[in-house]
């Protein structure tokens, strides 16, 4: 109690209990109450309801404006080229041996397997794995999800496209359908769980549903146990098994863009065909004396043709000529459509940079910009990794020890072989020279290595060694020298003179 709820205890304790009462009633968050200028957010909607009541017709949009919307295009591309990349995730294994060093011989076996596989790594055969995990990705940003089945083995009329006999079907979310729900064998929205929420089988379709019909019937669905299946979604929240958009937030605000900039384009259209019109006082000041006429002495039309430096002598008295002026295009619209592309980079966790194609600014901005807009995708990448490379991955070393075409070694440590480094996408750098020089002094203190360097450039150092030592073997079989310090010129080159000595000072 305060001083004056004591103060009123000593008289009357029935009334300043009421007091504090009161008061305490009257403590609330401000956001909590609503008024009339704050609508009440109160549904408390499970995540599975809202998933299922939403999610269909916010990926549908999201499609049409993939199609339909240059921006959002873009955007995709933008997101799955700095998540995946031009070369997908990379895959350095590192088997260990019993005595924890990394064993090379099968490493390379590995390496060499996962590179033929990469051929042609799904079962329709028209993708590599690169292309594969870009459109993995595109779907799952766009549409909220992904599915893959992993076919593994013989299968009647599928021919695996290398020695593995490994194949990935890569699937819409449309293959799982959200309206599939029985609650007596715990099936929602396509996914049959167990009691603690884990998932056990999908219910797939068998061929496309949105070209053979409706679902009528069991025979037009499969089941895939969870084990053979991946499942690339975005979680907004726990317990929710279906993806939703990544664009779902944005979704209205991108509308608005793209129907206001449409608006403003075909004004501006209408601003560029020059409009003029003839402007005529009263009668008292309008003599029509001297206008053509026809029989009965009405005035005739004239076809005054606008043509550049033109000068108009026929005007009668009282005529002027007008323009029609619409004030396009808007010279706000630039700085209003970049605050709504921030806004909308945010929300889908892009760079508003590559987004809008907007990079001025000082190379200080821009490198903040980079450097916290990285950690985004890292994430992303993170996400990606776990939900489809790993496990891809694991199946390959897996069902290559299985099927006899490559054993694990009995001198490699039970547990490690298929662990390995998942390279993504590495920060580009803004001024090469500024972060090869700092990248260097680094590297000379010992507070970095060279292999740390490549990988931040995207390369891969066992890669990069190979490469510099059959460039050393080969140049220096053909006699050719070179150096690695460009301040020391190589054998046989022509010295230059050293510079003169200055001359001494004079007094003054």
């Amino acid at each position: 109690m305060n001083l004056i709820d004591r103060v009123v205890a000593l008289y009357n304790p029935v009334r300043a209990v009421e007091r504090y009462k009161a008061r305490t009633v009257l403590a609330h968050y401000e956001a909590a109450q609503p008024t009339r200028l704050r609508k009440r957010r109160a549904d408390n909607t499970s995540p599975n309801n809202l998933v299922e009541k939403s999610a269909r017709t916010l990926r549908n949009h999201a499609r049409y404006l993939e199609r339909n919307h240059d921006l959002s295009r873009g955007a995709l591309r933008v997101m799955v080229n700095n998540i995946v990349g031009p070369g997908g995730i990379g895959i350095d294994p590192q088997p260990l041996r019993l005595d924890g060093t990394i064993h090379k011989e099968y490493a390379e076996a590995l390496r060499a397997l996962h590179q033929r596989w990469c051929l042609r790594p799904e079962v329709t055969a028209r993708m590599s794995d690169r292309q594969m995990q870009r459109m993995v990705a595109y779907t799952w940003l766009r549409d909220g999800e992904c599915f893959e089945q992993k076919v593994i083995g013989n299968v009647p009329g599928l021919v695996h496209g290398s020695a593995l006999p490994f194949s990935l079907e890569v699937m819409e979310p449309d293959f799982v359908p959200l309206e599939y729900t029985d609650t007596s064998r715990s099936i929602r929205q396509g996914i049959q769980v167990n009691a603690w929420g884990r998932a056990t089988a999908y219910h797939v379709f068998k061929g496309d549903p949105r070209e053979g019909g409706s679902w009528i019937s069991q025979g037009d669905m499969k089941v895939i146990p969870a084990a053979n299946m991946l499942h690339v979604s975005t979680m907004d929240r726990l317990h929710q098994w279906r993806g939703v958009s990544e664009f779902a937030s944005v979704l209205t605000r991108t509308e608005d863009l793209k129907d206001y900039e449409e608006s403003e384009r075909i004004a501006a259209k209408v601003a560029a065909s020059l409009t003029a019109f003839v402007k005529r006082t009263s009668p008292d000041g309008y003599d029509p004396a001297g206008m053509a006429t026809d029989d009965q002495g009405n005035l005739v039309p004239r076809d005054l043709q606008m043509r550049p430096g033109m000068i108009l002598d026929n005007l009668a008295v009282g005529e002027e000529i007008g323009l029609i002026d619409s004030n396009r295009p808007n010279p706000n619209l630039v700085t209003w459509r970049a605050g709504q592309l921030r806004a909308y980079a945010a929300g889908i966790g892009g760079s508003y940079s590559s987004i809008a194609r907007d990079y001025g600014g000082s190379y200080a901005a821009m490198r903040q910009e980079l450097v916290e807009q990285w950690v985004h995708y890292a994430v992303l990448t993170d996400e990606f990794v776990s939900m489809h490379s790993q496990p891809v991955w694991q199946t390959i070393v897996a069902v290559a020890h299985i099927s006899g075409v490559l054993r694990i070694p009995s001198d490699v440590m039970p547990g490690t072989e298929a662990d390995c480094l998942f390279l993504g996408q590495s920060m580009p750098w803004i001024d090469p020279l500024k972060e090869a020089n700092a990248w260097l002094l680094l590297t000379q203190a010992g507070f970095a290595s060279e292999v740390e360097v490549i990988r931040r450039r995207g390369g891969n150092p066992r890669d990069l060694l190979n490469q510099v030592a059959q460039w050393r073997e080969e140049t220096d079989g053909r006699g050719v020298r070179f150096t690695s310090n460009p301040s020391t010129p190589a054998a046989g080159a022509p010295q230059a003179a050293p510079p003169p000595a200055p001359a001494p000072e004079g007094d003054d």
